[in-house]
């Protein structure tokens, strides 16, 4: 019976772990589109400093995001969870639709 509860109370944790990272994933690729925004070119005007408002701008975000999901990334492959990998894989996927978004301004 208790190795029942255990194993239960592992996996719970194991995938509230994973829904946090991947809440967090989308927050951040969200918080990236907005401050990447500051520096999406408008025709009107001439082409000045954008590329160092916008490299200003996502650096603190892409820095946090690429430490977390690289680290979830080392953990998935040490501990060998491939059901985590595919969550990981999604994310990534959210991560190029976001970087997508963002160079569709450009």
């Amino acid at each position: 019976m208790f190795a029942d509860s255990s194993l239960i109370r592992r996996y719970g944790l194991k995938q509230r772990a994973n829904l946090i990272l991947l809440v967090t994933n989308v927050v951040c690729a969200l918080i990236y589109v907005r401050q990447a925004s500051f520096g999406w070119a408008f025709p009107d005007e001439p082409v000045t400093a954008e590329p160092f408002i916008w490299a200003m701008a996502i650096l603190p975000v892409i820095t946090i995001a690429l430490l977390i999901n690289v680290a979830w990334g080392v953990i998935i492959l040490w501990r060998r969870r491939w059901s985590s990998g595919r969550l990981w894989l999604f994310v990534v996927m959210i991560w190029l639709i976001a970087i997508g978004v963002d160079f569709a301004h450009h």
